[in-house]
């Protein structure tokens, strides 16, 4: 019989895990995390019964809350292997499979495998951008997103839904941008575009009075006018880095061509 070469060796991995285990989990930044993935799994669920509305804004929700586990977690000094790891989980479903089962069952169930296709883009992108996150959340995922990331892809495109709605656009016109749109963010997701990560911003620093004007003004229009307000927020952090990123490409090149 052929011995392992392994059976008397100790796994460095496990025994990590282990001992994070055994100490226990923190309650407050992972109960906030299983909110966002109920929320997730209940906007599938609506989904699936046809009240699209309610499902979209359980993504909202879903958002919301995923912003304010990772920063109670920083606040509290409670962050963990396992709160990563399961924040990544529940933003698979929530901002993964719930915003594709919503656009593919709202819009795009009748253009067949075009529909389903450009969903799975979406959703492909979300799972890559995920583990990616993973895998960097201690090197250049923390000044800096690498990508879009999947909260914010998921917010792209209820807002868009929401907002085209609002303007009594057709479904046929809805969908066909929704397909060109699902794409486009999955494919932002897995991209080395560096996104804005939020993670420093602070409402427990002094800050100058005009920022208080400024956030109290937009909650203001943010409340009156939701459907309009949150797409354009969305639609900003969507877009605007890929312009500046390409616009540096364009800089570089023309600079480039001038020294030659």
């Amino acid at each position: 019989m052929i011995k392992s070469p392994y059976k008397n060796q100790k796994n460095p991995i496990s025994n990590i895990y282990k001992n994070s285990m055994t100490k226990g989990v923190f309650l407050l930044p992972n109960l906030l995390t299983s909110l966002s993935l109920f929320s997730g799994f209940y906007s599938i669920i609506n989904s699936l019964n046809g009240r699209f509305y309610i499902a979209g804004w359980l993504i909202i929700l879903s958002i919301v809350l995923d912003g304010v586990d990772g920063k109670v977690a920083r606040l509290t000094n409670s962050s963990s292997r396992f709160g990563i790891e399961y924040d990544s989980l529940s933003d698979l479903i929530a901002f993964g499979v719930a915003p594709s089962i919503l656009l593919f069952e709202w819009f795009l169930l009748p253009y067949g495998k075009i529909g389903w296709a450009s969903v799975f883009v979406y959703l492909f992108g979300a799972a890559l951008r995920l583990a990616r996150f993973n895998v960097q959340v201690n090197s250049v995922e923390y000044k800096k997103f690498s990508g879009l990331p999947s909260p914010a892809a998921a917010g792209m495109a209820v807002s868009s839904v929401f907002f085209m709605k609002s303007l009594s656009m057709g479904n046929s016109t809805v969908s066909v941008i929704m397909i060109i749109l699902m794409i486009l963010t999955g494919l932002l997701m897995i991209s080395n575009i560096g996104y804005f990560a939020m993670k420093d911003l602070s409402v427990f620093k002094r800050r100058p009075f005009e920022i208080l004007a400024l956030l109290s003004l937009s909650l203001i229009v943010i409340i009156a006018k939701p459907d309009i307000s949150i797409f354009v927020v969305f639609f900003i952090y969507t877009f605007i880095s890929p312009v500046l990123y390409f616009y540096r490409d364009n800089v570089k090149i023309r600079l480039g061509a001038k020294n030659e």
